[in-house]
């Protein structure tokens, strides 16, 4: 099985909890023999399906949105993704430059193309920029590839 990842970054720390707990849920559910998680690894729950998915003993791919992606990022989140970087059995590039929302997407855009189904940690709400949670909730329904939304009761994003 290969499950992607798509979700909203800087939830508060009582939603980590559950949303972490939610995602172990889910990667619990199938063989690590056979699971493959596919993530872009950014701070929050793209890491921690990534690291939940070893933890399992499935495997991790990275699609990396922009050469500039990891800039983007925070700073004391560089040491974990490049932790996970050295840990995937394969990296997709959109061969795009900078970290742009329009980057973003296009490597949501891949990450759906290689999944059979999109854990999407989401709230409901629309996207509040150009390749947010929802839009790759969007882009993968047209597509066919089902996403399974994991937002746990008590979890907010502000």
């Amino acid at each position: 099985m290969r499950l992607g990842i798509t979700g909203h970054r800087g939830l508060p720390e009582q939603s980590e909890k559950l949303v972490r707990a939610a995602l172990q849920g889910e990667v619990r559910r199938h063989r690590p023999d056979d699971l493959v998680g596919v993530s872009c690894i950014a701070d929050g729950p793209d890491t921690w399906f990534a690291q939940a998915v070893l933890d399992h003993g499935g495997r991790i791919e990275v699609v990396i949105p922009a050469d500039q992606y990891r800039e983007g990022l925070p700073e004391w989140h560089h040491t974990t993704y490049g932790t996970l970087l050295q840990r995937a059995v394969e990296v997709h590039r959109t061969g795009l430059v900078e970290s742009t929302s329009e980057a973003h997407m296009a490597g949501s855009e891949i990450l759906v193309g290689l999944v059979d189904e999109l854990i999407a940690v989401w709230d409901g709400q629309p996207a509040r920029g150009y390749g947010g949670t929802a839009d790759v909730v969007a882009y993968a329904e047209r597509n066919g590839v089902p996403a399974r939304v994991l937002w746990p009761e008590g979890a907010a994003r502000d």
